[in-house]
C-alpha cells in the first residue's frame, strides 16, 4: 500500500481517508490469530465431552450421550443467533469480543469442575454400581458451563468469518480469506482431537481444560489487539423486520393497484438504487408502490409497514432465489455426517492397530478428513486456483466450486460402499457374522482412511465455496447471517442423518447392533443414490440462479 503524501485533505474527505487505511491484509494474522485460539479452546471443551461425563462427573453413559448430541445441536444452531444479534444490533467485532469472553468463563468453570473435588463426584470405576451420582450443585455447575460454552461458540466461529470477509472489498479476496479461515478451523480442530485428547485422557483434564483457558484468553487478546485496524461495519437494526415489512406491504397494497393509480417507485435516501424493480417475482414489487396516502403531512414519504424502498423489495427476491441452492446442500451435509457416525462402527469391529503397542481410537478416524481437508484447501489455493486462472483467465466461481465438492462427495459414498463390501467380505470368510458383537474382523481400520480423506477433499471445495456464495450473494444487512447457513445446515444435517438411521433400522434389517450380521453396504449404496440425485437438483438450481451481487462486487473492485 503506498505511503500517503503529506498534502492537505479537506475536512469533508478526512473520514473517509482515515476509513480507507483499515481492513485489508493487515488484519488477517489477528483474525486467523484468534480464529486459531478460539477453535483450540472449543476443542478442549467439546471434542472429548462424553469421555469427562463419564469419567469424571459419573454420568451413565447413554445419558452422557444425550448431552453430548444436545451440545454438538447447540454447536451448529447457536451461531445463527450469534450472526442475527450482529446484524442486528451490534457490529461483529463486538460480539465476538463478548461470547469470547464468555467462552472463557465455560472452560474456566470445567477446569475448576475437574479440580475442586467439590465440584465433582467422587472418583469410582466405570460401570460399577456403587458409583456416585452427581449432586445439583455440581450439575448446576456443569450444565453452566455447557451453556456457557455453546453461547460462546454460537457467538464466535461464523461470526468473526463474517467480520474477517468484512476487511476486504473484491471477492477473490474473500474467497482466499474464507480458504485460510476453514484451512484454520480444521487445523485447530484436528489438534483438538489429537493432542488435547491425549492430554485429558493420558495426562489430566486439569491441564486438558488449562490448554484450552490458555488458547482461548491468547486468541481473544490477538483480537483485541487489531481492533484498530479492522473495518468496522455498523449494524442498521434487525434486518428481519424489513423482509417481514415487504410481505405485509406486498400483500396489503396488491389489491389497491387495482383501483388506485400509483405515484412510482420510493427509493428512500439512496441516490443510487435503480429506478425500478426487476420483473422476477414482480408480485412483491408492490410493496414499493407510493401512493397518496402513504404520504405524510410534510409531504414525504418513509418505510413503514405500507411503503417499503425498491432495495428492500430486491433484497427479499434475492434471499428467495437463493434459497434453492441453500437447501441443495442438506442432504450433503446429511450424508457426511453419517459417514462420520456410520464409520465409528465399522472402526469398532476392525483391526485398528498401529505396530504392536499403538491402538487408533475409532472416534478419532475423523481426524483423517479433517486434515485431508485443511491440506486440500491450502493446495486449492496455493496452486489449483492460481492454475485455473492462468489457464482460463477466469477465476473459480463459488458455484463451480461447490459442483467439484458434489461429486468429490459422490466419489466418497461410493467407496464408502465399497469398503464395506470388502469388509463383509472377509467377515463370511471368517463366519464372524455368527459369532457375538464386538468380534475383531482381521482387516486393517487404515481402509477408513480412503473414504475420510475423500470426504476431506470435498469439503475442500464445498464449504468455502458455500461461505463465498452467501457472503458475496446474501443482501448486506444479513452478511453475519449469511455466513452462519453454513452453521444451520451441518445441524440439520446432523438431526437429519438421526432420523434416516432410526427409519432404516425400523424398516429394513440392515442395521442390527452387530453391524456383521448386517448389510451397511446397501446403506452406504443408499447415501449414493441420495448423494446423486441431490446433485442433480443443485445442477437444476445453478440453471435458475444468476448471480447479482459478485458481479457488483467486481465492478466496485475495478472501479
Amino acid at each position: 500500500m503506498e505511503s500517503l503524501q503529506t498534502t492537505s485533505i479537506p475536512s469533508d474527505q478526512a473520514p473517509s481517508m482515515k476509513h480507507s487505511k483499515r481492513g485489508g491484509w493487515t488484519t488477517f494474522p489477528f483474525i486467523i490469530g484468534a480464529v486459531m485460539g478460539l477453535t483450540l479452546a472449543a476443542g478442549a471443551g467439546s471434542s472429548n465431552l462424553i469421555v469427562f461425563l463419564v469419567t469424571v462427573m459419573n454420568i451413565k453413559s447413554i445419558n452422557a450421550t444425550q448431552i453430548n448430541n444436545i451440545i454438538l445441536g447447540c454447536y451448529s444452531l447457536f451461531p445463527i443467533a450469534g450472526a442475527v444479534i450482529a446484524d442486528s444490533f451490534f457490529s461483529s467485532f463486538y460480539v465476538v469480543s463478548v461470547f469470547a469472553f464468555v467462552s472463557l468463563l465455560s472452560l474456566i468453570l470445567l477446569t475448576l469442575a475437574s479440580t475442586i473435588h467439590s465440584l465433582r463426584p467422587p472418583t469410582c470405576v466405570i460401570g460399577s454400581l456403587a458409583c456416585e451420582a452427581p449432586s445439583k450443585l455440581q450439575y448446576a455447575v456443569l450444565y453452566l458451563a455447557l451453556a456457557l460454552a455453546s453461547l460462546g461458540v454460537g457467538g464466535t466461529r461464523f461470526t468473526i468469518s463474517t467480520m474477517g470477509a468484512d476487511q476486504f472489498k473484491k471477492p477473490n479476496e474473500q474467497g482466499t480469506f474464507f480458504s485460510w479461515y476453514f484451512f484454520t478451523l480444521y487445523l485447530a480442530s484436528a489438534i483438538s482431537l489429537t493432542g488435547i485428547i491425549y492430554v485429558q485422557d493420558s495426562v489430566s483434564w486439569v491441564l486438558g481444560f488449562g490448554i484450552g483457558v490458555v488458547a482461548n484468553a491468547i486468541g481473544l487478546a490477538v483480537l483485541l489487539l487489531g481492533k484498530r485496524f479492522y473495518c468496522h461495519t455498523k449494524p442498521k437494526g434487525s434486518p428481519f423486520v424489513g423482509i417481514a415489512r415487504v410481505l405485509v406491504a406486498a400483500v396489503r397494497k396488491r389489491r389497491k393497484l387495482e383501483t388506485v393509480q400509483s405515484q412510482g417507485y420510493f427509493h428512500g435516501d439512496n441516490t443510487k438504487a435503480i429506478s425500478s424493480p426487476t420483473e422476477s417475482l414482480r408480485f412483491l414489487n408492490c410493496a414499493a408502490l407510493r401512493f397518496e396516502d402513504d404520504r405524510k403531512s410534510d409531504g414525504s414519504y418513509s418505510s413503514s409497514w405500507w411503503l417499503c424502498t425498491v432495495e428492500e423489495v430486491e433484497d427479499l427476491k434475492t434471499l428467495i432465489k437463493i434459497m434453492p441452492l441453500w437447501s441443495s446442500s442438506i442432504l450433503l451435509s446429511t450424508t457426511i455426517a453419517m459417514i462420520n457416525s456410520l464409520t465409528v462402527l465399522q472402526a469398532l469391529t476392525m483391526d485398528r492397530h498401529l505396530g504392536p503397542h499403538f491402538k487408533i481410537p475409532a472416534g478419532s478416524f475423523l481426524v483423517f478428513s479433517i486434515l485431508a481437508t485443511a491440506i486440500s484447501i491450502s493446495i486449492i489455493d496455493r496452486f489449483l486456483l492460481p492454475m485455473w486462472e492462468k489457464l482460463t483467465r477466469r477465476s473459480l466461481k463459488p458455484l463451480q466450486q461447490i459442483g467439484i465438492g458434489h461429486v468429490i462427495n459422490i466419489f466418497a459414498m461410493v467407496g464408502s460402499a465399497l469398503v464395506e463390501t470388502r469388509r463383509l467380505r472377509v467377515v463370511r470368510t471368517h463366519h464372524l457374522n455368527r459369532e457375538p458383537p464386538g468380534s475383531v474382523v482381521p482387516m486393517s481400520g487404515l481402509w477408513l482412511m480412503v473414504q475420510f480423506i475423500v470426504i476431506g477433499v470435498g469439503e475442500a471445495f464445498h464449504f468455502p465455496g458455500q461461505v463465498a456464495l452467501y457472503y458475496q450473494e446474501f443482501p448486506k444487512s444479513l452478511r453475519s447471517t449469511s455466513t452462519a447457513m453454513i452453521s444451520l445446515l451441518i445441524g440439520i444435517g446432523y438431526y437429519l442423518s438421526t432420523a434416516i438411521i432410526d427409519s432404516v433400522r425400523r424398516s429394513t434389517g440392515w442395521l442390527p447392533d452387530n453391524i456383521n450380521d448386517g448389510r451397511l453396504d446397501y446403506v452406504f449404496w443408499l447415501l449414493t443414490a441420495i448423494a446423486f440425485l441431490n446433485f442433480g437438483y443443485y445442477l437444476l438450481c445453478t440453471k435458475m440462479f444468476k448471480y447479482q451481487n459478485t458481479e457488483n462486487h467486481e465492478n466496485e473492485a475495478s472501479a
